[in-house]
């Protein structure tokens, strides 16, 4: 495979459009931590675009920042911390889990997958903080869409329909993000005790109530978070997290009142800054499921309604009894590990999403499996057809990623 790696975006370009009249599928990359996400590239060229790296512009007081599509996710958070600003859908780093765990995030990543963090439920997802975008289509043609200002409205909105389409559209070269103010206090409280249904319904009922929490998890027990001490009142149990950011006096009147309301439902402690942060990191980057390299069993990423939750996972243990799960998202995202990584189950995993709704992607699996799988949702025929004559519309020759989310786009 010929690799290129464009050093500003007018190469780029050229890559692009001699690609495109000679019919040459091009595989992009930025980094490639994620690179094991999705169906395999049916492609014979690599272009790497983390030479495009760097801040263009950053206006705090604006709650704004540009930035190349190649600069580090990792690099950007510095930046932003420097200020107290962060960005609020905490895109996750996934190299570890998905076997390379040397290979950091790109923003140009983090916006082509876009998948959020724990704070999706409040905060909103990754297409949600997208302002503007500057990319190269598949004819080789370079556009700017969306602004640098949180209130622009002008024009078809691109910036979201090219977050989470993997590459298969378009190249971005620079992105427009909107950022906010870091939170200054972080505290987290671990229920201990109970099981899966009994903490849906606990984490369905704070969500209901002014507590403004901005993470619920639920670890079942056996389930660790490495490198994540917890407090030995709550070792070995169930454990479902509520995290509370703010001011100091707003954060301590919210959780106390929680308390409160959760007292009875099991051993509660609460864990401070630092060791909150790391815990929803772990959380975010999926680590329960992190494994060593030649053990990497098949991970499966379902988002459903939160009250549907615990019927969907009894639905899949009674097929896969070995299947291992946890929640986030109050319950509304389960990410579920198979015993082995020989078989997707596929059909089983999706069916277990019943007539409640939601979809099931694959994120973890062998080449092998991930190309003869569905990775994502099947569409239904008329948005099939939609999404075709998007992709015809962008990338007519079918250079960019092709396959990457279905096998004939």
């Amino acid at each position: 495979m010929a690799r290129f790696a464009p050093s500003n975006p007018g190469e780029l370009v050229d890559v692009v459009r001699a690609a495109a009249s000679n019919a040459e599928a091009l595989e992009i990359v930025t980094g490639g931590s994620k690179r094991a996400l999705g169906r395999p590239v049916r492609a014979a060229h690599m272009v790497d675009i983390t030479a495009l790296s760097g801040i263009v512009s950053y206006e705090p007081e604006e709650l704004v920042v540009t930035v190349q599509a190649g600069t580090p996710l990792q690099h950007l958070e510095a930046v932003l911390a420097e200020r107290n600003q962060c960005l609020a859908c905490e895109p996750p780093e996934l190299g570890a889990l998905l076997g390379n765990p040397a290979v950091r995030a790109s923003i140009g990543g983090v916006v082509a997958t876009g998948l959020s963090g724990p704070r999706r439920f409040k905060a909103g997802a990754v297409r949600d903080h997208v302002l503007g975008c500057v990319a190269v289509s598949g004819r080789g043609e370079r556009f700017v869409s969306g602004g640098k200002v949180v209130k622009n409205v002008t024009g078809y909105d691109l910036p979201k329909l090219l977050t989470g389409s993997y590459g298969t559209l378009a190249v971005l070269t620079e992105i427009t993000l909107k950022v906010l103010p870091r939170a200054p206090v972080e505290r987290t409280l671990l229920v201990a005790g109970p099981e899966l249904q009994a903490a849906v319904r606990l984490m369905i009922d704070v969500l209901q109530t002014p507590a403004e929490i901005s993470g619920a998890c639920h670890l079942p027990a056996g389930l660790e978070l490495p490198h994540v001490p917890l407090p030995s009142a709550v070792g070995g149990a169930p454990i479902t997290a509520l995290r509370f950011e703010g001011v100091a006096p707003s954060v301590e009147f919210r959780l106390s009142r929680v308390r409160e309301q959760v007292t009875s439902a099991g051993t509660l402690a609460v864990i401070e800054q630092t060791q909150s942060h790391a815990f929803w990191q772990a959380v975010r980057d999926v680590w329960p499921f992190v494994e060593p390299q030649g053990s990497m069993r098949i991970v499966w990423r379902l988002s459903v309604p939160p009250a549907g939750s615990a019927a969907v996972i009894e639905r899949v243990r009674s097929s896969i009894p070995e299947a291992q799960y946890f929640l986030d998202w109050g319950g509304g995202l389960i990410w579920l590990r198979l015993p082995d990584d020989r078989d997707a189950r596929a059909a089983e995993v999706r069916g277990a999403l019943g007539n409640a709704g939601g979809h099931a992607t694959l994120i973890r699996a062998p080449e092998e499996i991930r190309a003869r799988t569905d990775v994502f949702m099947p569409q239904s025929a008329p948005l099939a057809a939609l999404s075709r004559r998007v992709k015809t519309q962008f990338d007519p020759a079918g250079v960019l990623n092709p396959g990457r989310m279905f096998p004939d786009a």
